[in-house]
């Protein structure tokens, strides 16, 4: 049974928060330690076994209340939920007892949960590293990683990849159709295998990070709590010697350099803040400081991936003291070699941003205009809203004024869609 003590009466509304906040946050545990006792090849019923937890408590909260230690009656849940299942599914006597044994060994308080959080997040970091083998093509490691530790939905993860919802799901039964026939296993790998894997693990907590960082769909554009995730599992990362590599603390220091500058954001009203009228004095200097040092730990050694030139753009725009004194020079040299390492629309955009800002907007419209695949952006709102930003400050107001109503009818942001507005609305007074 669960424990049904120190339950606080909550409405429904509180209720379905935060399950959708412990979705956000516990997944990755949970899926980890339910796959630690089914084995990844019942990867999929370890995330059935988590759905159904996460609608039974949904619908016990909002009738009667919430427990005091949300992730633990969950947790139990789920643990019953899997002890049922495989005992309907006729599992070998000799092995569920054993699997029983190591719940109830791990899971079987509250006090427990609270007081084992190294072992569940042990599971964390093991079932980031399964959802990277090798033997799995690079993408699919990342769409994996993103549905399974990380709680991303379908549509979400299509936005990331600039796909269809039938693409993903059709990878997502393939990739777990290669893991129930190949036998993989739960163990973090030997130090010979890790350099494959780590790339996997590193991708999707980007992706992880920039979700919450640009939200692609909602009435939110940051979603803080989903940075804060990728923060605090990179972070375990780099404590653990399978990640404590310059790449994973580059990455790092990019998530929190990025993460420093949130507060200024979003104004009083939560209407989106361009860089330029940001107010910096409220850029959280600690995340600043620690951004940096490992920024500082990610220069040992002679690699330099993406993640040093993104993390080097961030420190950049954090050490600048105001827009004017921004070092837009260094900034493009990062983007040009970023585009050489790592080439794709949305840094070509980001580079013609950088022209823009160095050498005036008709020197950024033209890299626009020059750039490679330029037609994998026509559908994001993002281009248009760079392109009619340059032609505001070109004072072509009716040319402005459409590339901003494009770029409205394509956001999915509600912030954006504001500013967007906003935008618009006085490049068309104007032309």
């Amino acid at each position: 049974m669960v424990d049904q003590t120190a339950m606080a009466a909550a409405p429904a509304e509180s209720a379905s928060q935060l399950v959708e906040h412990f979705f956000r946050h516990e997944t990755g545990r949970l899926h980890g330690a339910l796959i630690r006792m089914l084995g990844i090849q019942n990867l999929t019923l370890a995330e059935d076994v988590a759905q159904e937890a996460m609608l039974r408590a949904l619908r016990t909260w909002s009738m009667g209340g919430v427990p005091a230690n949300p992730a633990a009656w969950i947790t139990r849940v789920a643990i019953n939920l899997a002890r049922d299942t495989m005992r309907h599914r006729n599992m070998s006597a000799a092995k569920e007892p054993a699997l029983i044994t190591h719940f109830e060994q791990t899971h079987s308080t509250p006090s427990v949960l609270a007081d084992d959080e190294h072992e569940i997040r042990d599971d964390a970091l093991r079932l980031m590293f399964v959802c990277s083998h090798p033997s799995i093509a690079p993408d699919a490691q990342v769409v994996l990683a993103l549905k399974v530790l990380c709680g991303f939905s379908t549509s979400e993860i299509a936005r990331a990849f600039l796909t269809s919802e039938a693409a993903i799901e059709k990878q997502l039964t393939r990739t777990k159709q290669r893991i129930q026939s190949a036998g993989l296993g739960f163990d973090i790998p030997e130090s010979g295998d890790l350099s494959e894997r780590l790339d996997g693990v590193l991708a999707s907590l980007y992706l992880l990070f920039n979700e919450g960082y640009k939200a692609s769909a909602g009435d939110r554009l940051l979603r803080e709590e989903l940075c804060q995730e990728a923060i605090r599992l990179t972070t375990l990362l780099v404590a653990h010697p399978a990640g404590n590599t310059p790449r994973s603390h580059a990455l790092l220091a990019l998530m929190l350099l990025t993460s420093a500058r949130f507060p200024a954001r979003l104004d009083q009203a939560g209407d989106l803040l361009p860089l330029d009228d940001q107010d910096r004095s409220q850029w959280d200097q600690s995340l600043i400081e620690r951004g940096l040092i490992h920024l500082a730990e990610a220069a040992q050694g002679n690699e330099l991936t993406a993640y040093h030139l993104q993390a080097g753009i961030a420190a950049c725009h954090c050490l600048a003291t105001d827009s004017a004194s921004t070092d837009w020079a260094r900034i493009l040299r990062h983007y040009d070699e970023l585009h050489r390492l790592k080439p794709s629309p949305i840094v070509a955009l980001n580079r013609a941003v950088a022209v823009a800002n160095l050498h005036g907007a008709q020197a950024g419209l033209d890299a626009v205009a020059a750039m490679e695949q330029r037609e994998r952006l026509e559908s994001h709102y993002l281009l248009h809203a760079v392109i009619g930003e340059l032609q505001w400050r070109l004072h072509d107001h009716c040319a402005a004024a459409k590339s901003f109503r494009r770029a409205l009818q394509l956001s999915q942001v509600g912030p954006e869609q504001l500013h967007l507005a906003r935008m618009l609305e006085r490049s068309s007074e104007l032309s």
